[in-house]
């Protein structure tokens, strides 16, 4: 285990508890890469705060894992080339579904104008091996 991170304790988790801010300046070859990498000349990068909601999670605690239950993206602007990019993500929800845990982050992004461009909620089922379970047995 690392000893840097927290053992992920669900029980005293804080909904609202926040990350790290995560900032960088986005560059023209930031764009081109991706826009390489889907193959779409004129995409617009709107998954700049998914890169953030979980790997700010992942550098704070350890757990046993997860899987990815479901997530949605809502983008809003396209960032611009030279800007800065702030994102921030926190702990949006926690709740028990069926005797399992999962856990909600939620990553918002805005440039150094205070432009939004995305907005990234993701609900992670905490535990992974229960994954398959409801096909044993058939």
């Amino acid at each position: 285990m690392d000893s840097e991170k927290t053992l992920l304790d669900w029980e005293a988790l804080r909904v609202g508890e926040t990350f790290d801010r995560y900032e960088y300046v986005l560059t023209q070859e930031m764009i081109d890469k991706f826009r390489l990498g889907v193959m779409d000349e004129e995409a617009s990068f709107p998954t700049i705060a998914h890169k953030v909601d979980v790997k700010q999670y992942n550098k704070k605690y350890t757990d046993n894992g997860s899987v990815n239950a479901r997530c949605a993206f809502h983008c809003y602007n396209a960032p611009v080339a030279g800007r800065k990019i702030v994102v921030t993500a926190w702990i949006a929800d926690k709740y028990l579904r069926r005797g399992k845990n999962y856990i909600v982050t939620e990553a918002v992004s805005v440039d150094e104008t205070g432009m939004l461009i995305d907005r990234v909620i993701t609900h992670e089922l905490k535990q992974p091996s229960e994954v398959g379970k409801k096909w044993e047995g058939k």
